[in-house]
Formats: C-alpha cells, sequence, structure tokens
C-alpha cells in the first residue's frame, strides 16, 4: 500500500474556518465552502488520537463519485473537486481532500436508511423489538436483510452521542411536510445506491445522510455514501446471524470494544496493524463501487 503523510488537522492562514467537525474543517471561501476531510477518525463519537492515512482522500472521492453519479436527480451542495484559485497555495495539503460546496442552512437531523439490521438497531431490536420506535417482525438475527428498508432519524449532536428519536418525534421538530420529505429522500436514495452497490459486491447495510437549505430547496450536504457513513459489507461472504466482515470503520470499533475501552474520552490510539488494515478498506470500498484505483493514492 502507497504511503502517504497522515493529516490529521488542516490551517489555511488567509482563508478563515468556517466549522471544525469529528473529520471535516470547512473554511469560507465567500459564496461557497472549501470541505476538507482530514485521516481524523471517530468511532462511539470520540475522535481517536492517531488518523488513517489517506481516509480524507478516500471519503473525499468516493462523496464526489456518488454526488456525479446521482447528477440533477439529488439536489445537493456539491460543485467541484477541483480547487479555486484563492487556495491554491495550499495544494500539497488539499489535494484530493477538498471539494467546493455551496453554503446551506443545515438541518440537524442525522437521516439513516437500514436495510439490515445491524449495530444500535440490533442491540434496539433484541432488548424491545423495535427499531426507532417501528416494530418489525419477531425472530429476525443479527445482520440480518430487512422485509424493507426503515428511516430512523437522529437528533445530531454536537459533542457526544446522537439520539435516535422516532419518527412521531420528528414530526413534531420539523413538522409534518419536512419529516416526510426527509424519510422519502433519504430511503430513495438508499435504494439507489445500495442496488448499484450490490451488482459490485457490496451490500450497504445503512446510510446516513445530512440534508439542509440552499436557496429554498431541501439539499443533501456533508459526504454521501462513504465508508464513514455507511455500513458497506463483502456481498460474497455476507451469512445473517453474526456481525460481517465490513469495508469500514467496524474493524476499528470492533478492535476498541476487545480493548475493553468504555466509550469514554481519551481514546486508546490504534496500533499500527489495526491502522494499516482499515486505510486498505477504504480503498478496497472505492475501488469496488467507482472500478478505478483511488486518485492521489493509487494514481
Amino acid at each position: 500500500m502507497k504511503q502517504v503523510p497522515v493529516v490529521l488537522h488542516v490551517d489555511l492562514p488567509g482563508i478563515p474556518l468556517y466549522r471544525r467537525g469529528k473529520v471535516r474543517e470547512l473554511f469560507d471561501l465567500g459564496d461557497h465552502l472549501l470541505l476538507v476531510a482530514t485521516d481524523r477518525i471517530s468511532a462511539f463519537d470520540v475522535v481517536l488520537p492517531n488518523g488513517i492515512p489517506g481516509k480524507g482522500i478516500v471519503l473525499t472521492q468516493l462523496s464526489a463519485f456518488w454526488f456525479e453519479w446521482f447528477g440533477p436527480t439529488i439536489h445537493s451542495h456539491y460543485l467541484t473537486t477541483e480547487l479555486p484559485p484563492e487556495v491554491s497555495a495550499y495544494r500539497s495539503v488539499l489535494d484530493g481532500r477538498s471539494m467546493v460546496v455551496r453554503k446551506a442552512t443545515r438541518i440537524p437531523i442525522e437521516c439513516v436508511a437500514r436495510g439490515y439490521l445491524a449495530g444500535s438497531a440490533w442491540a434496539e431490536y433484541q432488548a424491545t423489538g423495535t427499531v426507532s420506535g417501528l416494530r418489525l417482525p419477531a425472530g429476525l438475527r443479527e445482520s440480518e436483510r430487512l422485509p424493507e428498508p426503515i428511516f430512523t432519524p437522529a437528533i445530531k449532536a454536537e459533542e457526544g452521542h446522537d439520539e435516535n428519536i422516532s419518527f412521531v418525534e420528528l414530526v413534531d421538530r420539523v413538522g409534518e411536510d419536512l419529516a416526510h420529505e426527509l424519510r422519502d429522500r433519504t430511503l430513495e436514495i438508499y435504494s439507489k445506491a445500495e442496488r448499484y452497490a450490490r451488482e459490485r459486491g457490496i451490500i450497504i447495510a445503512d446510510t446516513k445522510l445530512e440534508f439542509g437549505w440552499i436557496d429554498g430547496k431541501l439539499a443533501v450536504i456533508d459526504e454521501l455514501l462513504t465508508p464513514d457513513s455507511s455500513r458497506f459489507w463483502d456481498a460474497d461472504r455476507y451469512a445473517p446471524g453474526h456481525s460481517q466482515p465490513s469495508f469500514d470503520k467496524q474493524f476499528v470499533r470492533d478492535w476498541l470494544l476487545a480493548s475493553g475501552w468504555e466509550k469514554r474520552p481519551p481514546a486508546p490510539e490504534l496500533p499500527p496493524d489495526v491502522v494499516e488494515k482499515t486505510a486498505e478498506k477504504y480503498r478496497e470500498a472505492y475501488r469496488r463501487l467507482t472500478g478505478r484505483p483511488v486518485p492521489f493514492l493509487e494514481t
């Protein structure tokens, strides 16, 4: 695997910082924003002390692939991955991990589509037989495909864990019309991408989307269908009844759980073999979904 430096923080002197998230940093370009994906990795809503080399490039390039694949069928904030002149002096750190996006008024809701029973949904189902207030059939196994994809919203937290809510609670927060539109668009995007990915040997078990308002229209913002925002499973090795081999950060989550960490800061440092294997899983997800090597990392 090609060795690349790990980028944990990005500072662009002379370019105002707009917002810093767990993984991404946004810089104000006036009418637009520069969205930069670092190599930071978070698990259980805690940022880990060491990053995954090239991860930000994979996230940016895969998001760009999906935005371009959906094209005009979805309204989004995405404009281009070409660097504008005002930041060209920082090309060495920005190339591959940056995209120019439209400014949006963010809706503070995580819009999650689930086609399979995994993660927190599996834990809730075991305890109550429901997921986000939705009653599911009895007797489902871990990782089992659901009769049809479901929408499970959550309140997006600036710090700490996001909180799952029911659709009724979502209606109370954003109104009935917007709640239905968020649900319908999330499930439509998930279903189209899930069919495409399955043909390329990847199961998208679930994914989370963010939306915002741009010029009065609902738009997809932030990342789209990446290993950070989705569970990607190997279709050839899929077998319900247990957790699945994945191409996302589940490998990191599993190591953290086995380490005895209690999911509170500070998180332990990932060992080199976990870092290397995780980096390769991210790259393989890109290669399988796009059919080409990762730009800036493998070309």
